[in-house]
C-alpha cells in the first residue's frame, strides 16, 4: 500500500523549529508500505525553520501577524496532487500541526492550548476520500496491515 508520510516523523528536519520528530514505528511502516515523505508546509514554499503559525479559524496565522493561509493551501495541494497521482489512500501526519493536525490542533493562540480540528492538509485529504491518521494511531495501523 502507498501510504503519504510527514516528512518530519521519518526523520527529515522540516519543521518550523528546523528540528524533525522522528517516530520510532515508520521504520516498520516503511518495511511494510510504500512511503511518499510529505510536507504540506514546504511544499507550500514556506522555508524551514519559520516563524510557528496556528490555525485561527480559516486562516493560518504566524506568531509573528502574518498571513500564511495561501501558502499552507498551495501545499496542501500539492500533497492532495501527489497523492492521488500515486495512487495513495490513506496519510499518517504529524499531530497538532496547522497543516497536518488530525482532529485536534493549537487553537491559534499560542498557548499551546489544543481545540478540535484540522490542520489545513490533513482536512483538504480528508475532503477528497484519504484515511487521515496521526501518529498516535500508527501502531493501530501497522497491526492492521500486518501481512
Amino acid at each position: 500500500m502507498k501510504v503519504l508520510v510527514s516528512a518530519c516523523l521519518l526523520g527529515t528536519a522540516c519543521r518550523y523549529d528546523g528540528q524533525s520528530k522522528p517516530h520510532p514505528l515508520v521504520e516498520e511502516l516503511c518495511r511494510r508500505h510504500q512511503v511518499v515523505p510529505v510536507c504540506g508546509e514546504i511544499m507550500g514554499g514556506l522555508p524551514t525553520p519559520r516563524v510557528p503559525a496556528e490555525r485561527q479559524g480559516e486562516k493560518v496565522i504566524t506568531k509573528t501577524g502574518r498571513d500564511v493561509t495561501e501558502e499552507y493551501r498551495r501545499g496542501a495541494q500539492e500533497v492532495l496532487r501527489l497523492g492521488q497521482l500515486l495512487g495513495c489512500e490513506t496519510a499518517v501526519l504529524k499531530e497538532r500541526s496547522p497543516s497536518c493536525g488530525s482532529g485536534q490542533i493549537y487553537d491559534g493562540s499560542f498557548t499551546g492550548t489544543l481545540c478540535d480540528g484540522w490542520g489545513v492538509t490533513a482536512q483538504l485529504l480528508r475532503e477528497n476520500g484519504f484515511r487521515v491518521l496521526g501518529e498516535s494511531e500508527l501502531a493501530a495501523f501497522l497491526e492492521e496491515t500486518e501481512e
